[in-house]
């Protein structure tokens, strides 16, 4: 993929995955990908856990009713929102890391899919099952792991999305 839009129209979200291990070198360049996320003021209030063990994989599952898939992920990417650090923008920018991250999976041929937790009734079992520090959030789970399935979505024309000038 020679060219961003292309590789961005291509990525999609995976809910199957081979039972295959990601290589850590992979890991690791996701990982560098959110980090070089934009931020406001270029406060990076973001940290990552990265989730492998197979029955932690198994409980987040089974505590987040739409995000099945990670029990089956090899990978899970967990990241954290510092509102210490940047209370307006805290989520915005690790939201931003967060896609980064999925775009450099996709990139390298890995696969991922999004599952909301932040300001869920869902976060305070999360971060009690990871060890999560009280002063952090739980933005999301990110599956992560080699595609078992070719999926096709479709999206919405640009002409019922866009509005010059005004609305």
């Amino acid at each position: 993929m020679n060219d961003a839009l292309d590789l961005l129209k291509s990525r999609r979200s995976i809910r199957k995955y081979k039972n295959k291990p990601v290589e850590e070198e992979k890991i690791q360049k996701c990982l560098e990908a959110a980090r070089w996320a934009p931020s406001a003021s270029n406060k990076q209030p973001w940290e990552f856990l990265i989730v492998t063990d197979e029955k932690v994989r198994m409980k987040l599952s089974e505590i987040h009713p739409y995000a099945k898939f990670v029990s089956e992920s090899p990978v899970v990417f967990v990241p954290l929102t510092n509102p210490e650090i940047h209370q307006k923008y805290h989520m915005s920018d690790s939201a931003l890391a967060t896609m980064q991250y999925m775009i450099e999976a996709h990139s390298i041929g890995l696969g991922t899919c999004w599952a909301g937790v932040i300001g869920s009734s869902l976060e305070p079992e999360i971060k009690e099952l990871l060890d999560v520090p009280d002063n952090l959030n739980v933005l999301g789970l990110v599956a992560t792991g080699y595609a078992n399935e070719e999926p096709t979505r479709t999206r919405k024309e640009l002409e019922d999305l866009v509005h010059y000038e005004k609305y």
